[in-house]
């Protein structure tokens, strides 16, 4: 190692380990992301701990999709084998998770794939990621919001209320609902994320009680011979699930769509991976985190494997208590068909209750995770650096918060946004992929770096991860990968015509660490 001051002087090109300030694959070194939270006009307060991304992870995995997923999976993909898509799905999911645990205990920074890929494969890669990270969470939080305020207003009517779901304001039908809920938690986050964290962490129990709540009652229903066939034998898909509709795998192959069958269980599988998105926002609050070499790896794998059971329980309750062929013949089968089915229509006012408390303290999470990643590209210059300061009073990016709550619930109030659910699962199964086969990439260039976690067995577990996420993105449909391509395209466009020359990488910002003298 060359003498040298602890940080070079301005005028000195940016000390990156790897290809030129010229570049688009110019990387960041680890230490200038450390060095970054440091910055007193953009630093995040450190308040979280263990249990509250524990709570995070949880809060935003356990919504809607708990009691309607794999119902849905069940009558129109695998039947009874859903069990198994939701076992590949969550053993996909805790491959990748474990790779987002070293990430974060190493790189302890907000941010998440796009700052882990921004050290490992540079910055058009990272940027790439980052911008499908903003995909998955402003799309998540819009259609999140959009679904809050219908299950409101199915819960009114319910309970006997008739109010209105939306209103018009300049001649244009608002639906108030999701606006209402959006504002609510952007002015939580806003003032503090440990106060927001408190908050969701009161939901968050609330809707794990009433999900036990629903599988006990469930299983008293639970008739052994729903479960026969296992796994139904393979026949053609309905119409309208050819062409664009289509997984892409069978699509670019030529394969006749079909339902059901081994297929069946691997495109069930990558429905369901809906279930557990969310768990990559929670290392987005690596940098809120107090101690996140042990907390970060702890409170994400800990809520992964809650999430797990209660989704497999919530799922052998849904096909034992009723045929999948009874919930196929349902406009849209839901735990609540079942238990109509059955004779239990009470259940639908519990399970109204139980949606209406899960989603929203899932939006909250997307709305912080959405926030983090916005701030730390805006740290970097790729985006205006003014969206990434701090309030000196709250600790928070105060402006970026309210603004991007105002984007989510203009959209989620105006436009039929959950066409697009689907985008969402695209988004983070892209960061999975890279945020997999970045753990050999770092462990190879940067095997000095002070690690709370390691993935065992790498790099064989990180890039089995990544190919698997691969895998369950080419079974999203044809349509779902025309729409992601035309986003990348805009996003490599705005990165040639803006961030490229805005970069504080590509400018020479000063890097913390001197390095030798060839740069490695």
């Amino acid at each position: 190692m060359s003498a040298g001051p602890a940080f070079p002087p301005p005028d000195r090109p940016y000390a990156s380990r790897g290809p030129g300030p010229r570049s688009v694959l110019r990387r960041k070194s680890v230490e200038s992301s450390l060095a970054a939270v440091d910055d007193p006009e953009r630093r995040l307060r450190r308040t979280l701990t263990a249990w509250d991304l524990a709570v995070l992870g949880v809060a935003v995995a356990v919504g809607a999709g708990i009691f309607s997923v794999g119902a849905t999976a069940a009558a129109n993909y695998a039947g009874p084998a859903v069990i198994v898509s939701f076992l590949v799905a969550a053993l996909v999911c805790a491959l990748a998770i474990m790779c987002y645990a070293e990430f974060a205990s190493t790189i302890p920074v907000a941010g998440s794939a796009y700052t882990y890929s921004y050290s490992t494969m540079g910055e058009l890669v990272a940027w790439i990621i980052g911008w499908d990270l903003i995909l998955e969470m402003l799309l998540a939080s819009a259609v999140i919001a959009k679904f809050w305020g219908v299950y409101l207003s199915d819960a009114f009517g319910l309970f006997g209320l008739d109010v209105p779901p939306t209103v018009t304001l300049l001649g244009v039908d608002v639906a108030w609902g999701p606006v209402l809920i959006v504002a609510v938690f952007t002015t939580l986050l806003a003032i503090g994320t440990r106060l927001s964290s408190r908050v969701n962490s009161v939901f968050t129990i609330i809707k794990v009680g009433i999900t036990v709540f629903v599988i006990v009652v469930g299983f008293f229903y639970v008739k052994a011979e729903n479960w026969t066939p296992f796994v139904p034998p393979a026949e053609p898909a309905a119409a309208g699930t050819t062409g664009l509709h289509q997984p892409l795998t069978g699509f670019l192959l030529g394969f006749e769509p079909t339902t059901y069958g081994v297929m069946g269980i691997l495109s069930g599988a990558a429905l369901v991976f809906f279930a557990f998105i969310g768990f990559d926002v929670v290392a987005t609050t690596a940098e809120e985190t107090k101690d996140p070499q042990r907390a970060v790896p702890r409170g994400i794998l800990g809520g992964l494997a809650l999430v797990t059971v209660l989704y497999i329980l919530v799922t052998v309750v849904v096909t034992g208590m009723v045929s999948y062929r009874d919930l196929a013949a349902a406009d849209h089968p839901s735990l609540t068909t079942a238990f109509v089915l059955v004779g239990a229509d009470w259940a639908g006012r519990v399970i109204s209750v139980g949606i209406l408390v899960g989603l929203t303290s899932v939006l909250m999470v997307l709305l912080l995770g959405l926030t983090r990643v916005i701030f730390a590209m805006s740290r970097d210059g790729l985006l205006p650096r003014g969206l990434s300061r701090t309030s000196p009073r709250f600790g928070t990016p105060l402006a970026l918060q309210v603004g991007a709550g105002v984007v989510v619930a203009l959209i989620a109030g105006l436009a039929e946004v959950e066409l697009l659910e689907e985008m969402i699962n695209i988004g983070t199964l892209s960061a999975f992929v890279l945020v997999s086969f970045g753990i050999p990439i770092l462990r190879r260039t940067r095997p000095d770096l002070p690690r709370g976690f390691r993935v065992p067995w790498s790099p064989a577990l990180p890039v089995i991860a990544g190919v698997a996420c691969l895998w369950l993105m080419l079974n999203l449909t044809t349509l779902t990968w025309l729409r992601f391509l035309a986003w990348l395209a805009a996003g490599v466009l705005i990165y040639f015509l803006y961030s490229y020359r805005r970069s504080l990488v590509g400018r020479g910002a000063p890097d913390p660490t001197p390095l030798p003298a060839d740069g490695h």
